[in-house]
Order: structure tokens, then sequence, then C-alpha cells
């Protein structure tokens, strides 16, 4: 229940800053077999929120454990059931002194295995960190591990692993436009691959085919809030009702973002952060003030207005594009 309330207000959220978020190749990615989903990493957390947006089953996140330090993102995690991965890197920053402790993800590891050996799907980012860089990171060998590891040592079949490139047009500037494109899934059962490299070089390749897209692209991918014309007087209202209700939050959320951003991939991960804060206390405040008015039976209806005003509020302009 929690992950589907926040993955509805990402949805909204992601449209508050981006124009557009268009999903092409979707049909590739399974309804209930075992998945690693391997994205390319460009704007942070922004990435893990999209991916959990844009694919149509559960899907299990993995983010750098250092994430965890801020305490709103930590207990988003805790509440989305996000896996968190010790970095090489992040490691050695903490740890001048003391080596690389080579079994710190050995627990991240068997939380996705038993994942995968549930049917389940797990996004991991095999370039290990995020970047504004024009092409992708070397790929680490993690994922490749993990996939030999569920297939032969834990007898899992059917698992895929699917890539996902995640293409901005200016990832830190609002009412730009993202692409999700999915590539060709690699099947485990059938591969011939013999070992770890020649795995992850394959993953790289296929990643490399639908990553870093220039953009705006032709109408060629999806949009995912695409509406039927019959709907449109209910529309008006809806998001008419959204942006009276929401707009101001979201416009201090992008003013408060603005000011704390120290790199291109603060924007919009900061801009969703705070605005989902701050529209949480707005709820909070509102349900107060119509129960006190009014009663809670008032005051609970009022606040159920309140998101479905702020997805047609957001989807709009999808929606027209789309018409």
């Amino acid at each position: 229940m929690i992950y589907k309330l926040l993955r509805w207000f990402t949805g909204i959220a992601l449209h508050w800053f981006y124009s557009s978020v268009r999903v092409k190749g979707r049909e590739r990615i399974p309804a209930n077999t075992p998945v690693l989903l391997a994205a390319s990493h460009h704007n942070a957390l922004v990435d893990g929120l999209i991916a959990g947006w844009i694919v149509p089953r559960r899907l299990t996140i993995t983010a750098k454990a250092t994430l965890v330090d801020n305490l709103v993102i930590r207990w988003l995690f805790r509440a989305l059931g996000v896996i968190p991965l010790r970095r090489r890197a992040d490691e050695q920053k903490q740890n001048v002194t003391a080596g690389i402790d080579t079994s710190r993800n050995a627990t991240a590891f068997e939380s996705i295995l038993d994942t995968l050996a549930r049917g389940g799907m797990v996004l991991i980012f095999p370039e290990g960190k995020s970047h504004s860089e024009p092409a992708l990171a070397p790929l680490k060998t993690g994922i490749a591990r993990i996939a030999f590891e569920a297939r032969d040592t834990r007898g899992i079949r059917g698992l895929q692993i699917i890539p996902l490139g995640l293409s901005f047009e200016d990832k830190g500037n609002p009412g730009s436009a993202v692409l999700a494109e999915v590539g060709e899934p690699i099947l485990m059962d059938s591969l011939e691959i013999p070992d770890v490299d020649t795995l992850t070089a394959e993953v790289a390749e296929r990643l490399a085919a639908v990553s870093l897209r220039l953009l705006p692209l032709p109408d060629e991918g999806k949009s995912i809030a695409g509406r039927s014309a019959a709907a449109r007087p209910f529309v008006s209202v809806a998001a008419a009702w959204g942006e009276l209700t929401h707009r101001y939050i979201i416009n201090i959320a992008r003013d408060a973002a603005q000011k704390r951003s120290r790199n291109l991939d603060d924007p919009a991960m900061l801009t969703i952060v705070f605005g989902l804060i701050l529209i949480l206390l707005s709820y909070i405040i509102q349900f107060v003030i119509v129960a006190v008015m009014f009663n809670p039976w008032w005051a609970a209806f009022y606040v159920a207005t309140l998101p479905i005003g702020a997805y047609w509020a957001a989807f709009k302009d999808h929606r027209r594009a789309s018409e």
C-alpha cells in the first residue's frame, strides 16, 4: 500500500518538474518472471524514481548506502524496500587506512537473490555511480555476478537482464523532457556466455544501445498518461483544482531546490523531495482547518480531492499531447 501510494505521488512529482516522461519498449518487461533491470545512471535518485514509475510491476530498487545518511531518504528507502549497496569508492573515503571489506555487500546480494527467487524485479545501476558524462561509465561486474549466482547456485529459472536507458533533454532544467527506453533482454536460461567479464560487456553493449538519446525525439514513444476525450470536462475541473492547491507548493519546492543545489543532479531530486514533504504538510494543515470549520468527514473528503487534482494538473499537458 505504501509503495503504491508513494509511486502515485512520485509520478505526480516527476511531471511537475519534467514536461514529459515517455517510455519506449515497455512491452519487453515480463509480467511475473525474475528480472534484473540494468539502468543507466545520470540523475541520481531521480533515475530510481523514474524506473519505479514506468515499470508496471513492483520494483525493488538498489541504491548507494550513503543516501541513508539523509533522514527523509532513509525513511523513504525503508518504506519502499530499497536495498542499500556499499560502494568501494565510498568505503575508501570513510576507511582510508582500514582497507576495503570485500564482503561489504554480502547481505545486500542475498536480499537481491531472495527477491529474484520469489519472481521479483530488481533495479541495479551497473555503472555504480551517477554522473553527467556524455557516455556510459565502465560497468561494474556486480550485475553479472548476481545473474550467474542466481542461475547456477540458486537455480532460479526464467531470469532476464533487461537494459533501461534513461535520457534527459536537460536533467536540471524544469520543463525539459525524459525518455525511458527498454532494450533487448538477456535470457539467462539460454545464455552461452561463459564468464562474468563477457556478460558485463554484453550488458554494457545493450544498455548503450538505448541510452543517451538526444532529446526531444519524434513522437515515437508512448506517454505514460494519455486519457480519453470523454473525460475532458472532469479533467479540466480537476486540473484547475490541482493547479490552485499545488502550484504554489511546487514553486516553493523548486525555489528551495535551486538554492540548495550544488550540481546538475540536485534540482530535480531536491524539488521532488521538498515537494513531497511540503505537500504532505499542507494536506495535514488543510485537513485540520476543514475539520475545525466543519467536521472530520468533510475534511477527509476535501483532502481526498487534493491528490486527484494534483494528478490531473501534472498530466494535463501530456493528455493534450496524446490526443
